[in-house]
């Protein structure tokens, strides 16, 4: 059995920056088993699986593993899936629309394509979930995860919390950019916080940022989880679209449209751009919408036993 992959970087127009994905763009005939066997061959912080629709109004159903488990949502993801299927003539029998519906754990994600000079250069989404603020975490155990000390938290604007779009991180600012490229994740801090905030050890994911422009308009930020397999995480949309909209409800405008850049995975060596757009009406949250750019980079078969 020979399955097709395509890969490419996410949140960038420049090869080698962004966040890495493997897209299958076709899955069908593989299980839930398979798939996880070749998301953890290629071992991305993502992989998704492309699948028909069981709506047949909508795009596709779109599964998405990391390497060791399935998650309902993430953000990069869609984003490049998005980019891969607006590049091919058709999907599944049908013409490739500009606007496309995928079907995920999380919900409905709705997609629009990005051209340029008639091209496809990326895509954004809407966040399948609205807002959901969780609890607080201590200041110390915040910076415990990150190997920093407590003092590394600014509490000002918000306490260290946990907060979600579709995809639950742990948020927390930092008080500048020296303390952010100092952050190391520890995973037995992780370990600790994950049984205390999360009930499960294994999946609590930190998100750190700093503000670097007026307001909350230009952040730089850091995501780890280390007990996912993924120590850091160059480009997560997901945690930027409930940073963004988490930071929005704190806004005192009752009725706006916030737009947000993220800068992330500098430290890494792989510069990330995450466009956010928030809709406010009467005071709430209404919409997330998360944008980027993306670059191809490799293309080839799997070859399956069977």
């Amino acid at each position: 059995m020979k399955i097709d992959y395509v890969t490419l970087d996410v949140f960038t127009d420049q090869p080698f920056g962004g966040n890495p994905l493997a897209v299958v763009p076709d899955a069908r005939g593989l299980d839930a088993a398979q798939m996880q066997s070749i998301a953890t061959e290629f071992n991305y912080s993502e992989t998704t699986f492309v699948l028909p629709p069981e709506d047949p109004a909508h795009a596709a159903k779109v599964r998405i593993f990391t390497p060791t488990d399935e998650i309902p949502f993430a953000g990069h993801p869609n984003v490049g899936t998005a980019f891969v299927l607006g590049r091919q003539p058709a999907l599944f029998g049908k013409p490739v629309s500009d606007r496309m519906i995928f079907e995920e754990k999380a919900g409905l994600v709705h997609i629009d394509l990005l051209r340029e000079n008639g091209e496809v250069v990326g895509a954004g989404f809407v966040a399948p979930k609205p807002l959901e603020i969780g609890g607080e975490v201590d200041a110390a155990t915040m910076a415990a995860c990150v190997s920093l000390p407590s003092e590394a938290i600014v509490a000002q604007a918000h306490a260290p919390r946990i907060v979600s779009v579709g995809l639950p991180f742990a948020v927390a600012e930092l008080k500048d950019l020296a303390t952010l490229a100092a952050a190391r994740p520890d995973g037995s801090a992780f370990a600790q916080a994950g049984t205390k905030h999360w009930h499960r050890d294994d999946r609590f994911s930190v998100f750190v940022y700093v503000r670097t422009g007026d307001g909350i308009a230009q952040l730089r930020a850091r995501m780890f989880a280390p007990l996912s397999n993924i120590p850091e995480d160059p480009a997560t949309g997901s945690a930027a679209a409930a940073l963004s909209a988490y930071l929005a409800s704190l806004d005192p405008r009752h009725d706006a449209v916030i737009d947000i850049a993220i800068a992330q995975g500098v430290e890494m060596g792989r510069p990330s751009a995450i466009g956010v757009q928030v809709g406010k009406r009467g005071g709430q949250v209404v919409s997330v919408r998360i944008s980027g750019r993306c670059v191809p980079m490799m293309q080839g078969t799997i070859t399956l036993a069977g």
